[in-house]
């Protein structure tokens, strides 16, 4: 049974929280790279760095900025699409030719 006070939380509120909270572990993630970047001066690193921080707070900024232009929902997933690929060739970069 679930409480009545949570079941007032609402599924807009749901994907805000989710999404803060994916971008909050990713930026550690990216931040601890870039340290590991800093420490070596290894442009691995620094790729790999980028990358995660272009896969989790990259593509929730690119959404909350292109849900806030009013586009439509196609566009948003477009743009959310675009912007994954992109962090992923980062990464890919930084684990094969880096």
């Amino acid at each position: 049974m679930i409480p009545a006070s949570l079941s007032a939380v609402g599924p807009l509120s749901v994907v805000l929280i989710t999404r803060s909270v994916i971008a909050v572990v990713g930026l550690f993630v990216a931040t601890l790279a870039y340290r590991g970047y800093r420490r070596n001066g290894s442009a691995k690193m620094r790729a790999l760095a980028v990358g995660i921080g272009t896969l989790t707070a990259g593509v929730s900024a690119a959404v909350v900025f292109a849900d806030a232009a009013g586009v439509g929902n196609g566009i948003v997933l477009l743009v959310r699409g675009v912007v994954t690929v992109v962090g992923l060739c980062v990464v890919l970069y930084a684990i094969a030719v880096a």
